[in-house]
């Protein structure tokens, strides 16, 4: 069974860790959706080994590591291999993959210009 284990920064902030289940509730809804799991790096629970450990104890064989990060920095490119590299070490029987951040995916520059439009209509 395949699980996607989303993953954004964490925020003291209830409203700016919302996206992230919003997301999750998005995709949940889909036909044929995996298990979605969110986790946070820091700041706010579930921590990335909790939502890994979740998704093992649901069933999951394979575990997509989605970073809701819009680039590459420190934290994809450190931290969460580190949280990969133990998930993977404490079970050895699934695989965990981590996917790339969503920075350079083509859709995102459509996404960009709907916020420029969406600006430019606003009363000044």
């Amino acid at each position: 069974m395949q699980a996607i284990l989303l993953i954004a920064h964490g925020s003291r902030r209830a409203e700016a860790n919302a996206d992230l289940e919003h997301v999750a509730t998005a995709l949940r809804r889909r036909p044929d959706a995996p298990w979605i799991q969110c986790s946070y790096l820091e700041l706010t629970p579930p921590t990335i080994e909790a939502g890994g450990i979740a998704c093992v104890e649901a069933g999951a064989t394979d575990v997509v590591m989605l970073p809701y990060f819009l680039s590459p920095g420190v934290h994809v490119r450190e931290d969460l291999i580190e949280a990969r590299d133990a998930l993977a070490s404490r079970f050895p029987g699934v695989a965990f993959r981590l996917a790339e951040p969503l920075g350079r995916h083509p859709l995102l520059l459509t996404i960009v210009e709907e916020r420029i439009r969406e600006a430019a209509d606003l009363d000044p």
